[in-house]
């Protein structure tokens, strides 16, 4: 019997001294990051307004960056938030899947197209402010790529709400050029991002974002005009409005021009400088609100595939397969420009080491 206890006490010490290699193992795995530094530590063009501390040094590795996924530093935030509701996304789509033939039925294409531009758009943003940090150039190319996700994202919401939340009424108005003006403003607002991030050395911030906002705010105007007539005929009518999907969309308004606000303004870190270097940056609640905008649009769209199908069959027919076909135009003139502007990004960083 006490051979028995001495062999599991042996057995117990054996899986203890074990267990204290596990950080040991760890951190030959992970290897231990530089810290954080200041913002006079890193060049101009990765520095943004009122954040003091919290930056990654450039001129690392690639695994350094790809690793402080899991470090904390100012861009922590906007990394997972857009990275977790990127993972919804595909939730969302493999639950739909189940019930949604979106290989056969055409009039499902809108919808999928919705869910990729939106898994687009996340993914892209995610990829930014993760791996933006290494160079000048990685900076301006993947804010480029996150300029082409939000032209996706843009021209796939019009689409859908074209598709599926569009009322009889409103479709006669703008039938004939809401879809080349949607793809067209996309394409418009991919471009003065790019722009605007290029030549913002010689353009003062405030002129650097009208780039930024005008062309998206144009596109949102026509973009969301299906749902604001939506809105406003079912809350006009004599009757109460009952239609779920019109609250959805309800909030997805709301979540999206709170989310624009906090894009547009410098809030609450222009009001306490440092104090909000690793969360609480108005671009990080700008995220937060977008996640949400985009989480109620597709459920609100979901809704109106699902209950509006007789309405939307009639009054679309073939309409699918064209619309699809100026959903990947629209795209690659997005790629092709930013690949243009960021050709000219590095001729000038050339230049300028010379």
């Amino acid at each position: 019997m006490a051979t028995v206890v001495m062999e599991q006490i042996g057995r117990l010490f054996i899986n203890a001294q074990q267990l204290r290699q596990i950080p040991r193992f760890l951190e030959s795995a992970f290897p231990k990051l530089p810290c954080t530094v200041m913002v006079s530590d890193v060049p101009w063009v990765f520095r943004e307004s009122h954040i003091v501390t919290g930056y990654r040094p450039p001129d690392q590795n690639w695994r350094y960056y790809f690793l402080t996924l899991f470090q904390r530093h100012n861009e922590s935030v906007n990394v997972w938030t857009h990275l977790l509701a990127s993972l919804i996304i595909l939730v969302k789509f493999q639950e739909l899947s189940e019930t949604v033939d979106f290989l056969r039925d055409p009039h499902a294409q809108p919808l999928f197209i919705l869910l990729l531009a939106a898994f687009t758009y996340l993914g892209c943003s995610a990829l930014a402010h993760l791996l933006s940090a290494r160079s000048e150039l990685s900076h301006y190319t993947f804010y480029f790529l996150d300029y082409v996700g939000v032209a996706v994202y843009q021209y796939g919401s019009a689409l859908a709400h074209f598709y599926y939340v569009i009322a009889e009424e409103w479709h006669a108005q703008v039938r004939s050029f809401f879809l080349p003006a949607a793809a067209f403003l996309a394409w418009l607002s991919c471009t003065g991002c790019c722009y605007g991030k290029y030549a913002s050395p010689n353009l003062p911030k405030f002129i650097h974002k009208l780039f930024q906002v005008v062309p998206s705010g144009l596109a949102y105007c026509l973009d969301i005009s299906p749902v604001f007539h939506r809105i406003y005929k079912c809350y006009s009518s004599e009757q109460v409005c009952a239609d779920q999907a019109v609250v959805y969309h309800c909030y997805q308004v709301l979540f999206f021009l709170i989310s624009a606000y906090f894009f547009s303004y410098p809030h609450p870190e222009r009001w306490f400088p440092g104090r909000c270097d690793f969360i609480g940056q108005g671009h990080q609640i700008f995220h937060v609100f977008l996640v949400l905008c985009t989480l109620v649009q597709i459920e609100a769209v979901r809704l109106d595939f699902s209950e509006r199908r007789s309405f939307y069959e009639s009054l679309h027919g073939d309409l699918a397969h064209d619309a699809v076909a100026l959903f990947i135009f629209t795209a690659c003139c997005s790629a092709l420009t930013a690949f243009y502007v960021r050709k000219r990004v590095k001729m000038y960083l050339e230049e300028k080491q010379e």
